[in-house]
């Protein structure tokens, strides 16, 4: 901008200022009123800030302010007024204008002002401006508290707020372009900040007890300081550091060097010996050029690996929306001596103020007296001074403010609230991502700092590292919290760095997480359900009964006497009650209704002052008709009119729910009802690694990969550790069979400088490896490489497509694909059994169609999907019962008669309910059964179980019963009871085993998977054995499964039914939750029934590649190991042995009390065991602790709809 385009007042205002002669300064007379004008006209500036760039154009800032701050600090008004101009005048531009300015025209004036910021800076850095500065800061800190005046408290403020508006200003990038170790402006900013001592004060602010209120603009002010610097750097600086820049600048250029030659080397191979003008011309045989023919290639043979089709095509446009996320700035390396004052900064700062600093700062931030993200400079601080502080020989008490759970839980909190925003608020999600990845780092540290907390070799550091890790490990949020952020990931809202600090980060609690499990027999995890249970609403047409004339009698006489004493004025009447709303979209005679029923309200509620003031509201409201009695009413009046309006069976509103239509109101209307149940159950590393096998994780490390040239050697070791973990430790190599991943491969197998990254070329040789072994059987494979894979489709691939078909597994919930002839034959049972009056369709349907077996949802939804529904609510579900609720003098009757008469039965309960003509529930007939007063407690409805015909042995107890299902009147519970009941009965108890009678049974569950389970209970059948003949003594042992497979298996029905084979007695009671082996099995019985188990059952098959593999403990050897040193870190990694997973099953709940059932099992302590083999070895692997907790026991099995 011109000077001679200023506004005249504008340029009047700044000539009345002085001026500049030699090195002298000479101030007008109006200097003082003119830097007031200069503020009141910055005040009032537009939208494109015209002022503000009028005023920079002019340069008044170094010419005429900066000599004014040097030459007249003595003058106290000048100087405050000056100093209050720079400070909005060096104001950052994104205040200035809210945002970056999406329009071309704002977007020149944003860029406008930030060149007047960046010479406003550069004249900042003078050692004379920033000396004036720290002696009037100096000046005014040296005051007591109580001699302080306001402007003194307003001076400190504003220069820090300058030094902040200063160091904000962002470098240009075309001025600054020298390398590293060059001083930019930034760092003679901070150079001179530094002689003239302002970083003591700055030091003094933080540590100072009278100075709590400036800890927020300290901590500002120093992260703005330290923009530019990397901590690892600044750490080992003054530590030999000269010969580690100088040899790791020499190890980059080494690798570069050694690339260049390979490319030359490679090069002068593809010359050819003769001119490139007699090169010839080629077919290429196979690759079609645009017609039909074969291209023609008329280059040499050597240039052939480079040919594309889309050679001298123009490049396709990359839209902005799906653009990658820009990088932040590279930190780059100042001067020398900026650095080791910065370093020594660092250590005073630490040493003296952190702790406390980041005390104030988060006491500030949780009492909310910061502003708005504010707490970001905390989450820089605490990743930059702890990274500091673990490169620079690490002191845990000098960050102890910031290590703990409570920091932990803090900076969790702020990363969630990050992500849940910049999944809501789209249009920032970017600036959400930056706020999220500071506090990613700020986890990172922490973690780190906790790793090395291990380290230290006092000892009382090492246990408060366990108790830290004890605490974060045991809660689900931190554990679940980088699944999410993998998930989630969007590179054109997070940069590629966030990714790498996200790789980083989840290695190192991955790596934690399996040191510390491994250390331990078990570990107890929190775990959090969230439930969602649909609960009936309230029927809307069950409105209160009006109260009788005899009720309203009692009232009226209650309420006389406060009404007598309202007339007669004793008692003051309320003001605000208005019968009317003139704002309201009701219509007027309703409110004049809606009246009436307040006031009426209020009679009955016993508010007779408020029923009187409404009566003579609303006779001022609506005089017409005399409907609230004449306008000259008397005492009388009004009495007897409110006596009739309390006894007026007034018309109430009827809700909307009750004029639904019949057909809506037959349907049970149900919501969901969402709690959040915590419990705890054991902690499997094998289980939670799983969780990290999904597309996005894949995703997001190939993506990563990509950049490996310019990764650094721990970014790679972290992302090939990450997949080391998916392919090797889970037995999924085929979850990484993908083709942007062997594109990769290719690149860096054809890399020149391979030889740099040993360590990602050992990870593509090996999955490459499998991956072709596949495909020798898999022809498919090849195809499989486009897609990204799921555990359910990996196993698919090495095991067969029809594997997860066949009942087990995650298919299990698949539904299988109608063909075209069950779809015609859908439709003309459809046809046919439409018209068909009180009959329901669907059932009708489902009782003729051929297998597969149909669901009835799976019915419903390929009705509406060939469109002869328009939605599910077409086939309304036929109520379960009939909805009654009174029993009729008959029906009584008639319980009583079959209560006397299946009194002496096994099953009271059962056979009443069977001959009972009214369809009842169990809840129902209970209920009615203890009412009549035949029963005086449930137990005694309870069914009584068949025993065995041998006697009983000493540890069984007398006659057990098992208590009826008393929850709801669904039929499925009771049938699902009926159906566990019967199984309960299957046949008397065989007391002899014998193996030729079972060797089908066993063979069928050693098909069926359940071979852990069987080899589970060989070795407990001949664990109990060797106790029992050692002690001499015989006592009923629990089963008790301590692993998920086992728990699964002891709900299999074949399994249980091989259990009554062998001789075992299940729950007796309600008191009992296990299996037991009876006192009366002598030991060479359970010997020959476990010899029978290992005899009979064949040898398991060999494990599949998937998810499904049982353990593998980190003795056995591995059947194909890696190249040395892939996946590797400093210390050794092995995997946890960990129980294969469940099978999927319905989900169940049930409290298992340890010590109970074990005091109540054992009476005598087991001697030593004999030499155990290696099943017994490997059944000591699970946790056998004896306490008190709640364990998860789930189950799935296939659902339908009630």
């Amino acid at each position: 901008m011109d000077w001679y385009m200023m506004n005249c007042e504008l340029l009047a205002t700044c000539s009345a200022l002085g001026y500049l002669e030699g090195d002298v300064y000479h101030r007008e007379p109006d200097c003082l009123e003119s830097v007031k004008d200069l503020i009141r006209y910055l005040r009032h500036e537009d939208e494109t800030r015209d002022v503000r760039q009028q005023l920079g154009a002019a340069q008044i800032l170094q010419n005429d302010l900066l000599p004014i701050l040097v030459q007249y600090p003595q003058d106290k008004v000048l100087f405050d007024a000056v100093v209050r101009l720079m400070v909005n005048l060096t104001q950052p531009a994104l205040l200035c204008f809210g945002k970056v300015p999406p329009d071309a025209t704002s977007r020149h004036h944003f860029l406008q002002v930030l060149s007047y910021l960046q010479a406003y800076k550069e004249a900042f850095a003078s050692e004379k401006v920033f000396g004036v500065l720290s002696e009037k800061l100096y000046d005014v800190l040296q005051l007591d508290w109580e001699q302080r005046q306001e402007e003194d408290t307003l001076l400190i403020e504003r220069i820090l707020l300058l030094v902040r508006n200063v160091l904000h200003v962002p470098p240009d990038p075309m001025e600054e372009q020298g390398v590293d170790g060059d001083a930019s402006v930034h760092d003679r900013v901070l150079w001179a900040l530094h002689i003239s001592g302002m970083d003591d004060l700055l030091k003094f602010l933080a540590s100072a007890q009278a100075e709590q209120q400036w800890a927020l603009h300290v901590l500002e002010i120093i992260s703005l300081m330290f923009r530019d610097q990397s901590p690892e750097e600044l750490a080992a600086l003054g530590q030999g550091q000269a010969a580690a820049e100088h040899g790791e600048d020499t190890r980059e250029l080494e690798t570069l060097r050694q690339r260049e030659l390979a490319e030359k080397r490679a090069r002068a191979l593809q010359r050819p010996s003769r001119h490139s003008r007699f090169g010839g011309s080629y077919v290429l045989q196979g690759l079609k050029a645009i017609g039909d023919r074969d291209v023609v290639f008329h280059k040499g043979l050597h240039n052939l690996k480079s040919y594309s089709h889309d050679l001298g095509k123009e490049t396709r446009r990359v839209p902005r929306r799906r653009r990658a996320a820009p990088e932040a700035e590279p930190p780059r390396r100042s001067a020398r001596n900026v650095r080791l004052f910065l370093c020594h900064f660092c250590q005073d700062f630490l040493e003296g103020c952190y702790n406390r600093l980041m005390l104030l700062v988060k006491d500030q931030l949780v009492r909310e007296k910061a502003q708005q993200h504010d707490e970001t400079y905390y989450l820089w601080a605490t990743a930059f001074f702890m990274a500091f502080n673990r490169r620079r020989g690490f002191r845990p008490e000098l960050v102890s403010e910031t290590v703990g759970v409570r920091a932990f839980h803090f900076i969790e909190q702020n990363l969630t609230t990050y992500y849940e925003m910049a999944l809501m608020d789209k249009k920032e999600a970017a600036t959400w991502a930056r706020r999220m990845h500071l506090a990613l780092k700020a986890y990172q540290e922490l973690l780190r700092t906790v790793e090395e907390m291990d380290r230290s070799p006092e000892q009382a550091v090492r246990d408060s590292s366990q108790v830290i890790k004890s605490n974060i490990f045991y809660l689900m949020e931190y554990r679940e919290l980088f699944l999410a952020l993998f998930r989630k990931f969007d590179e054109t809202k997070q940069p590629r760095s966030f990714l790498r600090d996200l790789v980083e980060t989840a290695h190192l609690f991955l790596r934690m997480l399996e040191r510390f499990c491994r250390g331990r027999a078990s570990l107890v995890v929190q775990s959090k359900r969230v439930r969602r249970k649909k609960k009936p609403r309230a029927p809307a047409s069950l409105a209160p009964q009006p109260p009788s004339t005899e009720e309203l009698e009692e009232l009226w006489a209650g309420l006389a006497p406060q009404l007598q004493a309202c007339l007669q004025g004793e008692v003051t009447l309320p003001e605000d009650m208005v019968p009317f709303d003139a704002a309201s979209e009701t219509p007027v005679e309703e409110q004049r209704t809606d009246a009436l029923l307040r006031i009426q309200g209020c009679l009955r509620d016993a508010q007779a002052p408020q029923a009187l003031r409404l009566l003579r509201s609303a006779r001022d409201v609506w005089p017409e008709g005399d409907v609230f009695g004449p306008p000259d009413a008397g005492p009388l009046e009004e009495t007897r009119l409110l006596r009739e309006i309390l006894f007026a069976p007034l018309p109430r509103h009827v809700p909307p729910e009750a004029e639904e239509p019949e057909e809506e109101e037959e349907e049970d209307e149900e919501e969901e009802e969402e709690t959040v149940q915590v419990s705890e159950k054991e902690f499997n590393f094998l289980d939670y690694l799983k969780r990290f096998a999904c597309a996005p994780v894949v995703r997001a490390l190939v993506l990563l990969l990509r950049g490996y040239a310019r990764n650094s050697p721990r970014t790679n070791h972290c992302a090939a550790r990450l997949l080391h973990r998916l392919a090797r430790d889970l037995r999924m190599e085929a979850l990484l069979f993908q083709l942007s991943l062997f594109a990769l491969f290719h690149r860096l197998l054809s890399d020149p400088a391979a030889g740099a990254h040993q360590e990602l070329v050992a990870l593509a040789k090996f999955i490459l490896g499998k991956f072709f072994a596949l495909a020798a059987t898999n022809k498919k494979a090849f195809v499989e490489l486009l897609f990204w894979k799921s555990p359910a489709a990996v196993r698919e691939m090495t095991e067969g497509y029809s594997s997860l078909r066949e009942g087990e597994g995650a298919g299990r919930s698949r539904v299988p694909p109608w063909t075209s002839q069950e779809e015609q034959e859908l439709r003309e049972l459809y046809w046919k059994y439409k018209e068909v009056e009180g009959e329901d369709v669907i059932a009708a349907i489902l009782a003729h169609l051929p297998a597969p077996g149909r669901t009835r949802r799976q019915v419903v939804k390929q009705l509406v999907r060939l469109g002869l529904a328009s939605s599910a609510k077409d086939f309304p579900r036929e109520r379960k019962g009939t909805g009654l609720v009174l029993w009729t003098q008959e029906q009584e009757e008639e319980l009583a008669r079959l209560f006397e008469e299946f009194r002496s039965s096994e099953d009271v309960l059962g056979n009443v309910m069977k001959h009972l003509t009214a369809r009842r529930s169990r809840a129902r007939v209970v209920e009615k059964l203890l009412g009549l007063g035949l029963v005086s407690e449930r137990k005694e409805l309870y069914k009584k179980r068949r025993r065995k015909g041998h006697s009983p042995g000493p540890g069984v107890v007398g006659t057990p019963a098992v208590p009826a299902q008393d929850s709801s009147a669904e039929d499925g519970d009771s049938e699902e009871e009926e159906e566990e009941e019967e199984e309960a009965e299957e046949g008397p108890m065989e007391e002899h085993w014998a193996p030729e009678e079972g060797a089908g049974q066993v063979h069928r569950l050693h098909q069926e998977g359940l071979a852990g389970p069987l080899r589970w209970l060989e070795n407990c059948l001949r664990r109990t054995a060797g106790d029992r003949e050692e002690d001499g003594v015989s006592h009923p042992v629990p089963l008790v499964p301590l692993s998920e497979e086992n728990e699964d298996a002891m709900e299999d029905r074949r399994f249980r039914a091989l259990l009554r084979q062998l001789g075992l007695r299940p729950p007796a009671n309600e008191q009992e939750s296990f299996w037991r082996i009876p006192a009366a099995l002598t030991p060479q019985q359970l010997r020959r029934a476990a010899a029978s188990i290992a005899h009979r059952g064949p040898d398991p098959p060999e494990a599949p590649q998937g998810l499904l593999e049982p353990p593998r403990c980190p003795q056995d050897p591995d059947p194909e190991q890696l190249p040395a040193g892939l996946g590797s870190d400093s210390e050794s990694e092995e995997p946890v042995p960990v129980p294969s997973p469940v099978q999927p099953g319905t989900k169940r709940r049930r409290e298992l009390d340890s010590e109970d059932e074990d005091d109540g099992s054992s009476g005598a302590e087991p001697a030593p065991a004999a030499p155990r083999s290696q099943e017994d070895e490997e059944e000591d692997l699970q946790p056998l602790g004896r306490r008190k907790r709640i364990r998860l026991v789930e189950e799935e099995e296939e659902e339908e709809d009630d």
